[in-house]
């Protein structure tokens, strides 16, 4: 199984490298995978390559999933610390 996590472009560099930003965590990210990558672009990242750039309206769906996953793995971790089972 894969996974790849959306990042927002931030800035391009000439050597096909980027610096991307999700969730307040800032990597590096290669280009070559995609077309015309532009500044605010959100792409998938995965192992260090950006594999698909999203619309906008794609972009906000992912987004907003990503955020429903936080809250219940939160939700989770808090129930399960909660019923005293650590």
């Amino acid at each position: 199984m894969c996974l790849a996590i959306p990042y927002t472009i931030r800035e391009i560099f000439s050597d096909g490298s980027a610096r991307a930003l999700s969730k307040g965590v800032e990597t590096s990210v290669r280009l070559d995978l995609i077309e015309a990558p532009a500044l605010g672009d959100t792409v998938l990242v995965h192992a260090g390559f950006a594999i698909q750039k999203l619309d906008k309206d794609a972009s906000e769906e992912l987004l907003a999933l990503w955020a429903e996953v936080e809250k219940a793995e939160k939700s989770a971790e808090a129930s399960f610390f909660h019923d005293g089972t650590l």
